[in-house]
């Protein structure tokens, strides 16, 4: 009984010794660059995936670890001369500060990302397909940054925070260890200068590539972007870069957008410059929106301007909206801030058009007022109706 017993245990041990001696062996094959077939079994590739700092939650991958060798570019040329079939090459590097989420391409600011399945370009802001997850309360600190590579080129360019799950959908998965933050800015703005940055749809690489450098915490990344805003630049290459100024990064981002609002040449360019704005968390953000309101030489910015002020600023905006409704030389202009009247809390906006419609002396602009009333639907647009009607 006692040598059953004994036996049980031996086998008991070995099998646990065994479990051990495949997981270490494992960790040897991946630090020597060693590929973890999918059907290796999920709990190894997870345990693999958890026990490095750098490497997010993959599944369904052919996982490959490999350090970088003389350079990333380098690197990513050797293994792109042999990606004949689809597969995807990811690192991690420094993310940007910020209350966001970057989830498999798209910007997030309301939660985790959960798992973003990498093959299926059915859904999301951009061809992106994601399921909640845990959020992390302090945010994230590490960028993934995803290349789909086909046919020797890199077709697609994502990003995703490191609470992120990636699905490979079953394809080779190749995992770069060592990369730095400012090297994968100088790779990424290799394709944001290419010549089809301004090619149809959003999964252009370049566009792609714009969004994964505005994440990147480093310096350099404010230099790229300031590079990108240069008024030689091609102007949908401007505008991009001008939304990520404010969206993302932070002092830098707003006082490059301070100057671009004075001196680029283009009333179009310098129409995003005031959305850009809008989404900046800066102080001085609101001050240069209600400048260009007042003084931009573009009607056209001035109207947009007016507009995003009234998404963004309620009260603070209403003195700038009105002046621009008694004072500006422009009828479109006036028409514009009627409707960004229409747009502030029905509290402080619907009284103002009522005014509005009472009292300008122009026509145009008395018949806007009346028009946005009409859509209010607030019963003292109602009142004022039945008191026009009346007289």
């Amino acid at each position: 009984m006692r040598g059953t017993q004994s036996i049980s245990m031996a086998r008991s041990l070995l099998g646990v010794a065994m479990v051990a001696a495949g997981i270490i062996c494992a960790i040897t094959q991946m630090a020597k660059g060693g590929v973890l077939h999918k059907d290796s079994g999920q709990g190894i590739i997870t345990v693999l995936a958890q026990a490095g700092a750098e490497m997010p939650r993959i599944e369904n991958a052919k996982l490959e670890t490999r350090a970088l060798g003389a350079s990333l570019a380098a690197t990513f040329h050797e293994i792109a001369e042999k990606a004949e079939k689809p597969e995807w090459v990811g690192y991690s590097v420094e993310e940007v500060a910020g209350e966001h989420n970057a989830c498999c391409g798209n910007y997030r600011d309301d939660g985790g990302c959960g798992t973003c399945r990498l093959e299926n370009d059915h859904g999301g802001s951009n061809g992106s397909m994601y399921t909640s997850g845990t959020v992390k309360l302090e945010g994230s600190q590490q960028l993934v940054v995803l290349y789909r590579l086909e046919a020797k080129q890199v077709m697609r360019i994502r990003v995703a925070s490191d609470d992120c799950t990636l699905d490979a959908g079953g394809l080779p998965f190749v995992w770069l260890t060592g990369v730095k933050t400012a090297e994968s800015v100088a790779f990424l703005e290799t394709f944001v200068r290419r010549a089809d940055f301004e090619g149809h749809g959003d999964h252009q690489p370049g566009r792609e590539a714009l969004t994964a450098i505005a994440l990147h915490a480093d310096p350099s990344a404010d230099r790229a972007l300031e590079s990108f805003v240069n008024p030689e630049q091609r102007e949908e290459l401007r505008r991009q870069a001008a939304f990520w100024m404010g969206a993302a990064r932070g002092k830098a981002g707003l006082n490059a957008l301070l100057k671009m609002a004075k001196t680029d040449p283009s009333p179009d360019v310098r129409s995003h410059v005031t959305f850009a704005l809008s989404v900046s968390h800066e102080a001085g953000a609101l001050e240069e929106m209600i400048r260009m309101a007042h003084d931009d030489s573009s009607s056209h910015v001035r109207g947009q301007a007016l507009f995003w002020l009234a998404q963004k600023a309620g009260k603070k905006a209403v003195g700038t909206i009105t002046s621009a409704i008694d004072n500006d030389p422009d009828t479109d202009v006036k028409k514009k801030a009627v409707f960004a009247l229409s747009q502030l809390p029905k509290d402080e906006g619907v009284p103002k058009l009522i005014e509005v419609a009472q009292t300008n002396r122009n026509l145009e602009v008395r018949k806007q007022a009346m028009f946005w009333l009409g859509q209010s639907n607030d019963p003292r647009a109602l009142q004022f109706f039945e008191k026009v009607l009346a007289q």
